[in-house]
């Protein structure tokens, strides 16, 4: 019988009821006794350390915890529940109760795992070897939830790093980066209702309204739990269907957004436990609200004590610079070409779909992934083996992540803000698309706020960039987005962007987002945008809550969700986002005036949205209607109770024939300034 206890004075194995003192055969620390019988692999030694005399178990009694299955399908990349196999887990082996540590480093020369119970000693408990799987495991008895640990790797390079563990399921509040061994989840769902009806929420045809949030400055101070509590209500009321969270994986740097994860598996500990988000996703859920997740497999952070080099060499990353690092974000990319790699990414975006219960994942930079020469100039870059640009280990890999979802969880959504005309991102996989749900419609966003931000009397020479939109509005199945990234790094908020005097600037808000939301396509808002906040979007920084007091952003808020309202009462306005026979181009060529206006259709409703970007009003507008008989103001941004100057439409608006602009009917409107209005029958 061997004991390793190096730094001990004496070791004292105990048998069943039998006792022997071991003898010193190695001075760093191996111990020997022989014994004639053995009752089992249940002994135990006790160990004098100076003054301090203690018991504890044999960590190298037990059998791996790791099947010879578990190595074969996580070397082939198809480990779908990979987080159960790696990491640190809670269980009972062999009749004894511990910690199962496990993890992936195929080039180390040795792997040990340190903690808060054996004093972080870095040679106390060496990590044994599965031979030609990378992976090195320890079962160390009598441990339990809630101890901080690392992994100490000596690499292939001979150095030797202190390593967070790639697995770790809890994380320690940074700037701390130790892991720490997860308990299993002891929150009791009570979304059942919802789950069992989710598909309905998420189909392309049901109203979608998205609102984004970065849970640590929407309300500063709150963590997952008094989120879970303030959140729901607030989504309820202003009528959005959805939650797109920023990335709540563990990250290294808050000013990162979470945009640069070191913690694949793990909730942000800055907000709160594991069962803490989960309590929100929950609440949000019993609420009737959808959530989302921001998700990067695109690239990840250099820390030395994360991914980066993890086991002496390129493990994760790609060892060729040129599609290994990351030229605009000083980040790493990961080797989507490598099975264990992409089981890694494959796995944790299942991961959060099932022990989170989120609606789907909203998959962030996917035009870097996509492109071998993103951001990259001529020589800083190799072509694919067909001599083009593409990448095609990434493609295969978004490929795979969005089928073995939709194979598990058909009714999620899986969301691609892919920046490029890429062709087929909401197409199947199995005809070469890449298979995703949604595609946030980023041409829409560039040219409608590219044209929202001139002065009225500039606007007719850039007419097309209302209009372009429309040509391809159908081409992929969309989000129009109004995210993060359009309130940061000097863009201005949102009101911000509005050209005009204070009056006008507020005009122009309301119009926009009216107009916006009468386009087709699924709606995202990223938070303060509905509060018409003044200033960028900080992390650092609570919304600006204090700015409601003030009446045009009150009424902004209003429209907002009456906005919600109306797109979740009327089917015209989303019932058929997707597909072509949803919508009619009314006046398209009404440059001079500033004005569009289309049709949005579905089953028996029909929606009317005109807007006149002109600050003067416009009596006698001829508008063309697919019906005659009595129609009314759906909706009009001008509305005193949105801050708006109270031109309206009072009565029933009385539609005749013969027709207009191609529609059967016609009828005469009053346009308020810098406004949008919508009809219905």
């Amino acid at each position: 019988m061997r004991a390793w206890e190096p730094g001990a004075d004496e070791v004292v194995l105990i048998d069943g009821s039998e006792s022997a003192v071991m003898t010193r055969v190695h001075p760093a620390g191996l111990f020997e006794a022989v014994v004639d019988a053995r009752s089992g692999r249940h002994h135990r030694f006790r160990v004098t350390r100076g003054a301090h005399v203690y018991e504890t178990a044999d960590p190298y009694a037990q059998l791996p915890t790791v099947g010879e299955m578990d190595l074969h399908l996580f070397g082939e990349g198809r480990h779908e529940t990979l987080w159960t196999m790696l990491g640190a887990h809670v269980r009972e082996h062999d009749g004894v109760n511990g910690v199962a540590f496990a993890v992936w480093a195929p080039n180390a020369r040795g792997v040990t795992v340190v903690g808060d119970w054996n004093g972080w000693h870095d040679n106390r408990h060496p990590m044994r070897s599965l031979g030609a799987s990378g992976v090195w495991e320890l079962f160390i008895p009598e441990l339990a939830a809630g101890v901080h640990y690392k992994f100490v790797v000596r690499g292939a390079d001979g150095d030797t790093r202190w390593r967070a563990d790639p697995m770790a399921r809890e994380t320690e509040v940074p700037p701390k980066t130790a892991s720490v061994v997860a308990a299993p989840t002891s929150h009791p769902w009570g979304d059942g209702d919802w789950m069992a009806g989710r598909g309905r929420a998420n189909a392309h045809d049901a109203p979608i309204s998205v609102y984004e949030v970065h849970l640590g400055s929407w309300r500063q101070g709150m963590g997952y739990r008094e989120l879970a509590e303030a959140l729901p209500e607030y989504v309820v009321e202003m009528g959005f269907t959805h939650v797109e969270l920023l990335p709540v994986m563990e990250h290294p740097f808050g000013g990162s957004w979470g945009y640069q994860v070191s913690g694949y598996y793990a909730p942000t500990a800055r907000w709160g436990h594991p069962d803490d988000l989960r309590l929100l996703v929950d609440s949000l859920h019993q609420a009737g609200i959808g959530v989302l997740l921001d998700w990067v497999p695109a690239h990840f952070p250099r820390d030395e004590w994360a991914l980066a080099e993890f086991d002496g060499t390129h493990l994760y990353e790609h060892a060729d610079p040129r599609q290994g690092a990351h030229p605009d974000w000083g980040t790493l990319v990961f080797n989507y070409g490598r099975n264990e790699v992409r089981n890694f990414l494959v796995a944790d975006a299942l991961y959060w779909l099932e022990e989170f219960h989120v609606d789907g994942l909203r998959v962030d930079a996917v035009a870097s992934m996509l492109y071998l020469d993103y951001s990259r100039k001529a020589g800083e870059w190799a072509p694919n083996e067909y001599g083009g640009n593409e990448n095609l280990e990434a493609i295969s890999l978004l490929q795979e992540v969005n089928a073995t979802v939709y194979k598990h969880h058909p009714d999620i959504v899986m969301v691609a803000e892919e920046s490029t005309a890429w062709p087929g991102v909401t197409s199947a996989t199995d005809g070469g698309g890449l298979g995703f749900g949604l595609k946030w419609n980023l041409g829409f966003m560039h040219d409608s706020l590219d044209y929202f931000s001139r002065e009225p009397v500039h606007r007719k020479y850039h007419h097309h960039s209302l209009t372009f939109p429309f040509v391809y509005a159908h081409s992929e199945q969309y989000v129009l987005p109004i995210s993060h990234d359009e309130v940061v790094h000097g863009k201005g908020s949102l009101l911000g962007k509005m050209p005009g005097d204070e009056w006008q600037r507020f005009a122009n808000l309301r119009a926009y987002l009216a107009y916006m939301w009468g386009h087709p396509g699924k709606k995202l808002l990223f938070m303060g945008c509905e509060i018409a906040q003044d200033g960028e979007w900080r992390e650092s920084q609570e919304l600006d809550w204090l700015g409601l007091s003030y009446a045009p952003k009150a009424g902004i808020q209003r429209l907002v969700r009456d906005l919600n309202l109306t797109l979740r009462a009327h089917p015209a306005l989303h019932r058929r986002d997707t597909t072509p026979d949803g919508m009619r181009v009314v006046d398209a060529d009404r440059s001079e005036e500033n004005i569009v206006s289309l049709m949005r259709f579905a089953d028996d409703d029909a929606v009317a949205c005109i807007a006149n970007l002109s600050p003067v009003p416009r009596e006698g507008f001829t508008m063309g209607l697919p019906s005659a008989g009595e129609w009314r103001e759906l909706l009009n941004t001008d509305a005193v109770e949105y801050g708006g100057s109270g031109v309206r439409n009072g009565g029933p608006i009385v539609a005749v024939e013969p027709g207009w602009n191609g529609m059967p009917a016609r009828a005469q409107l009053t346009l308020p300034p810098l406004a949008v209005v919508w009809l219905t029958r």
